[in-house]
């Protein structure tokens, strides 16, 4: 089983920084971030993933002002200075293919891949708002379809990139005066529909070979994308018969792309409440439910769904089922109305059952009784593992690296130690070969 560490804001619940025992400013500070990249590693997880954006949602800004989700650092200036305090756990930093030339993504992800002996993963995303568009000057965000047929071909760019040298280019030959050795300097000339590269990288060929490539698109267009170029996928199920459908889909479109099962991880996100008994832990997810600001749980659901205009419901009535689709995270607007439709939730009740993880499993029990749905959901093909959302931390991460990792260790399901020193052996991914290597 693989577990990674998800950080993002001072905790994945909405209301995580109202918490009493939370210090709402700690997400800013290097020395918070060493304190629980620290408790990941020391509890052997793969890696810490930390999210993005690039841009502040709004206005209204008194609504903006309720949530402390949006403003984290740099992730990847970020995790170049938490790799200098950490050995072995793995470092994936989310950034989009829309917005970033694909020259200097490929330059930053090598250097981070060299300075932390082999330990990066990019997690592509394509953004999915309107307000990250108008931070690059642009209107509105391109549609669904098109940033994911870019997305393809970016990829494609960034692999090319990171192929420049082939692994024992740099000779270092003073006696013939040569640095490196030209026949294995492979430039980049790419001309398709999207994109004009020629060029090469400076960096030398990463220790990982490509940095390990994650994706955490759920739609159709996100599946095909993934199947085509993802190494591990971030995906949100509800149940575990979701989980299994998705799970034998997109590992079904492998074939396509001449790619086996297991050269693909599938880490849905759990939010786990973890007591030593049940009412303890009930009473821990109550607790951060009664602080969900209406007028926030409200805004949660139009951010994701498209910027939909929820104002002229009262919040509880119905969740409409006849909403406008939009060209926004079009995978987590089905979740969320197939939710409401299953369970006939209102506005108030759909904000409330997706406050915790915007859609992700939220799981309240006993370590033992946590540990038993994850190894139900392992065993019967449901997932590789999972992505842990602590609703605050440190407090949450804590409590699953004390209580339940050791549960699945006595279980055989989780190591106790490391036995690589890169991602890729973590994940048990190979190590790409040039393609160019003779």
């Amino acid at each position: 089983m693989h577990l990674g560490a998800f950080f993002f804001g001072v905790g994945h619940h909405l209301a995580a920084w109202r918490h009493p025992d939370v210090d709402p400013g700690a997400a800013s500070r290097i020395e918070s971030l060493r304190e629980w990249t620290r408790i990941a590693e020391e509890a052997k997880f793969d890696a810490i993933f930390f999210a993005d954006n690039v841009g502040l949602p709004g206005p209204p800004d008194d609504a903006v002002a309720k949530n402390a989700l949006w403003y984290p650092l740099d992730p990847l200036i970020t995790l170049a200075a938490l790799s200098q305090s950490t050995s072995r756990i793995g470092l994936v930093a989310t950034v989009s293919a829309t917005y970033l030339p694909a020259y200097h993504l490929a330059r930053k992800y090598a250097a981070l891949d060299q300075i932390s002996g082999g330990r990066s993963g990019w997690n592509l995303v394509t953004s999915g708002s309107d307000f990250e568009a108008r931070s690059f000057g642009l209107p509105r965000q391109l549609d669904h379809a098109h940033r994911y047929a870019r997305a393809h071909e970016y990829v494609e760019i960034v692999k090319g990139l990171w192929d420049t040298w082939e692994d024992d280019a740099f000779i270092h030959d003073k006696a013939a005066n040569r640095y490196f050795d030209p026949a294995k300097l492979h430039r980049v000339a790419h001309e398709g529909e999207h994109f004009t590269v020629h060029g090469g990288l400076q960096t030398p060929r990463a220790p990982q070979g490509y940095p390990v490539l994650v994706q955490a698109g759920s739609s159709a267009d996100g599946q095909d994308l993934a199947a085509a170029t993802a190494e591990v996928v971030f995906t949100a199920q509800q149940t575990v018969e979701d989980a299994r459908a998705f799970y034998r889909s997109l590992k079904g479109r492998l074939a396509t792309y001449g790619r086996a099962p297991d050269q693909l991880k599938i880490l849905p996100g759990i939010s786990p409440f973890i007591g030593r008994s049940e009412q303890e832990a009930q009473e821990k997810f109550e607790q951060l439910q009664s602080l969900i600001d209406p007028v926030l749980g409200v805004g949660l659901l139009s951010t994701f769904l498209g910027n939909v205009d929820l104002s002229r419901y009262s919040v509880d009535d119905p969740f409409p089922q006849d909403l406008p689709v939009t060209e926004g995270w079009k995978s987590r607007q089905e979740l969320f109305a197939a939710l409401a439709k299953r369970d006939g939730l209102s506005i108030r009740q759909l904000y409330e059952k997706v406050a915790g993880a915007r859609g992700h499993w939220t799981i309240v029990g006993t370590p033992e009784s946590i540990a038993d749905q994850l190894e139900h959901w392992f065993s019967t093909g449901a997932a590789d593992g999972f992505n842990v959302l602590a609703p605050t931390l440190p407090h949450g991460l804590r409590d699953f690296a004390d209580l339940v990792i050791p549960q699945l260790q006595r279980r055989g399901l989780f190591r106790r130690d490391y036995a690589g020193r890169t991602l890729r052996e973590h994940l048990g991914l190979a190590r790409p070969a040039h393609p160019k290597a003779r």
